[in-house]
């Protein structure tokens, strides 16, 4: 397998709570995964064309006012999808680790994709619906949902419940990571001899799993603790991708560290 780090989707710019990293921009960050026998897997899907073309349709006003998304029409991912040299058809599964805004523009650009979430996720989203962080727009196409109930499922890297992506074997599997949403869920892939955890918005900013002296970053604590649904459950996720991080063979990710973004994608 190969692993594609992507950028789906820039929005405000914020600094390093510590001196050295330049500022940069908040990410979207994706992966796509070229599989041997799979086609293409996308964990994660930042904001899609038409987000860009047409915002004040398918983006909240008051998220837009508060991300301040570049809407650059490079980034969408069926557009870094194509510029590889693969269709949008190639996508045959994307995962995502729930269904805020900001992780679901780019479904309708993969109409054909297998989705793959959490069932209370699925399920909340369409009970609290149109919402700032959850936006009809992106699943009103009808996307072929794969869904998975909170019983059940093995233990990995000291997480509980944790399932393989169905269709796809033991090279993805789903974390539940609960607290952020309600259905939040990691996606691990397997890289090599190594595996990646996307950890989606279980933690914000990189310096939260610190091995010393963690620390959080004022900005993206805000966000983070408006958006949360759990915080008792938020934070045990936190510490438990803390020890992860630790792990020789795992590395740890998440949705919009543009610091770990830039580190991992070179």
């Amino acid at each position: 397998m190969k692993v594609h780090h992507l950028n789906c989707g820039s929005m405000t710019t914020i600094e390093a709570t510590y001196d050295g990293p330049r500022p940069l921009p908040v990410v979207c960050h994706c992966l796509l995964v070229e599989t041997d026998t799979d086609g293409l897997v996308l964990i994660e899907s930042g904001l899609g064309t038409e987000d860009v073309r047409r915002p004040q349709d398918t983006l909240d006003p008051v998220w837009r006012e508060l991300a301040s998304p570049a809407l650059d029409p490079a980034e969408p991912a069926v557009r870094q999808v194509e510029r590889l040299g693969f269709r949008p058809e190639d996508v045959r599964h994307i995962a995502v680790t729930h269904l805020d805004v900001d992780h679901t523009g780019g479904l309708p650009d993969f109409p054909a994709a297998r989705v793959h979430v959490r069932a209370e996720e699925l399920t909340a989203a369409a009970a609290e619906a149109p919402s700032r962080r959850y936006r009809p727009a992106h699943w009103a196409h009808g996307p072929h949902w794969e869904t998975y109930e909170g019983d059940g499922g093995d233990t990995w890297a000291g997480f509980a419940g944790v399932r393989e992506l169905a269709g796809l074997g033991g090279d993805f599997l789903l974390v539940p990571l609960g607290g952020h949403s309600a259905g939040h869920a990691g996606i691990a892939v397997r890289d090599g001899d190594r595996w990646l955890l996307h950890a989606g918005d279980a933690y914000f900013y990189h310096r939260e799993i610190a091995p010393e002296d963690p620390s959080s970053h004022p900005l993206l604590d805000f966000i983070q603790l408006d958006a949360q649904v759990d915080a008792e459950l938020r934070i045990a996720n936190q510490r438990r991708l803390a020890e992860a991080a630790r792990e020789e063979e795992i590395t740890v990710l998440n949705a919009h560290d543009p610091w770990t973004f830039l580190r991992l994608a070179g």
